[in-house]
């Protein structure tokens, strides 16, 4: 008797010859991600003197339809580190399971080492730009903040292609649009940051989450905000809503609709 399933049902070879099993295999050629389906949009991180504060809201879009709205897109690594998550959600996904693998892996090696924010940048740029170069992109741009090895504020990007840079200020998606400016106001660059309080930031940051939801189809009113700094660690709060919401500024929007002034 055949244990195999594939053959069960079958002519027995020895009777009747070898069964053409060419139609198991399948002729589609390989196929990757030529654009994304369900995303994230922005990300917002600035530092301050102690810190850095990051926050993303809870949607996923599936196109232009608000389809899900308690997607968590910041990602917490080991006390000093948190990832945020922007673009595709099926490559986030993805890229959480490889965090917590390196996450495992750091925890139980016997090294001693803890990968403090520079290190883990680098190792997602590496990741990154791999996968670009297999014509095989994460569609995803990366915020990582947290501390260095010095204990210092740490905030840079990376983006789908493996392009990497830093600056007191990041956002993506919409954000890097109407949120920057907002942000740069109070940290215009790195000689800033040391003037910069917690509180400025966190305000900062919780403003330009209204604004964005004001202006981006694709935002939410619930969003993660995450502090991180040298005494208290990762401060995650995953359910926020946005507070003393006023849409008073719609009326003064002219050309639009049925207006005629």
């Amino acid at each position: 008797m055949n244990h195999f399933p594939q053959a069960w049902g079958r002519p027995r070879d020895d009777v009747y010859g070898a069964y053409d099993s060419s139609y198991l295999h399948s002729n589609i050629p390989k196929a990757h991600t030529s654009s994304p389906i369900v995303t994230g949009t922005s990300v917002l991180a600035v530092k301050f003197k102690d810190g850095v504060v990051i926050a993303a809201d809870n949607l996923a879009s599936y196109g232009s339809l608000a389809r899900f709205t308690d997607v968590k897109r910041l990602r917490t690594f080991n006390r000093r580190t948190v990832v945020g998550f922007g673009g595709d959600v099926s490559d986030m996904q993805y890229l959480d399971r490889l965090l917590l693998s390196l996450d495992i892996d750091e925890n139980y090696g016997s090294s001693g080492h803890d990968l403090d924010a520079r290190n883990l940048h680098t190792y997602m740029a590496k990741v990154m730009y791999k996968r670009r170069s297999d014509i095989n992109p994460l569609w995803n741009q990366l915020l990582v903040a947290g501390l260095d090895g010095d204990d210092q504020p740490f905030l840079s990007s990376v983006d789908l292609l493996g392009t990497t840079f830093s600056s007191p200020t990041l956002a993506t998606g919409f954000g890097a649009h109407l949120a920057q400016p907002l942000l740069r106001k109070i940290v215009d660059d790195e000689a800033n940051v040391k003037t910069v309080t917690r509180e400025q930031a966190v305000n900062a940051v919780k403003e330009c989450m209204k604004v964005l939801f004001y202006r981006d189809a694709r935002s939410l009113d619930k969003y993660s905000i995450a502090v991180i700094t040298k005494e208290g660690g990762v401060e995650l709060k995953e359910d926020e809503r946005l507070e003393n919401q006023s849409w008073a500024f719609a009326e003064m929007i002219k050309g639009y609709g049925t207006q005629t002034v």
